[in-house]
């Protein structure tokens, strides 16, 4: 899967990680500045299902947008 968080956000006008951040506070999910550093940059350690509920609500999106699968090598 790769994380999609950035292009998706940029393609609403959002081009700041502070902006999404101050947004996502505003409908009660409060991220930490290093956390939200690690969802910006396309490698979070994780992700609640929870806390993707509220990203895709103030983004207005549908999860596909935000992880968008890749092909698996062949392991033989």
């Amino acid at each position: 899967m790769k994380w999609n968080l950035r292009l998706a956000a940029a393609s609403r006008g959002i081009w700041k990680a502070s902006e999404l951040q101050k947004m996502l506070a505003g409908r009660g999910l409060v991220i930490s500045a290093g956390k939200m550093s690690g969802l910006w940059s396309g490698n979070p350690n994780a992700v609640k299902l929870a806390d993707l509920d509220v990203i895709c609500a103030v983004l207005g999106c549908e999860i596909g947008e935000l992880l968008v699968p890749e092909p698996v090598p062949d392991a033989g």
